[in-house]
C-alpha cells in the first residue's frame, strides 16, 4: 500500500484498518511471547514443589529455631567470652591455642555436668 493511497482514504476507512493491523499486532505478540515463555522453561527448568504448595516458587522458608546451647569454654583473661564449642572458635581460642594451650584449659566445669545429665536422660 502506497502513501497516496492512505491519504486518498476516508476517516472511516483508516480507522477500520488501524483496528485491523491492531488486532494482527496483538495476535502476533501474544504469539511471540508464548513463544518466548517456552523457551524460557527450557533453559530453566521448574524447581521441584516444596513442602508447603501454597508457597510461592522462589520463596524461601524462614530458618528454624535452634534451641540455646549453654557456653562449653570460657576466656581465662575475660570470664565474659564464652564459647558454646558450636561453630567457629573465637579469636581469643585460637590465638590460645596456636601458642600452645590445650582446649580443655578453658573448658567450664559445670558444662560437663549438664552434658552429664543430658546424656544419662536420652
Amino acid at each position: 500500500m502506497r502513501k497516496s493511497d492512505l491519504e486518498a482514504m476516508t476517516f472511516d476507512e483508516l480507522w477500520l484498518l488501524h483496528e485491523e493491523i491492531t488486532k494482527i499486532l496483538s495476535e502476533r505478540i501474544t504469539a511471540e511471547k508464548l513463544e518466548l515463555e517456552k523457551r524460557l522453561a527450557q533453559l530453566n527448568p521448574p524447581e521441584p514443589l516444596q513442602d508447603n504448595p501454597d508457597s510461592e516458587p522462589g520463596a524461601e522458608r524462614p530458618r528454624r529455631r535452634y534451641p540455646r546451647v549453654p557456653p562449653k569454654y570460657y576466656n581465662p583473661m575475660e570470664p565474659t567470652e564464652t564459647w558454646s564449642g558450636r561453630g567457629k572458635q573465637p579469636r581469643w581460642l585460637v590465638a590460645a591455642l596456636q601458642s600452645g594451650r590445650k582446649l580443655e584449659e578453658f573448658r567450664i566445669e559445670n558444662s560437663e555436668k549438664s552434658t552429664d545429665d543430658s546424656a544419662q536422660r536420652s
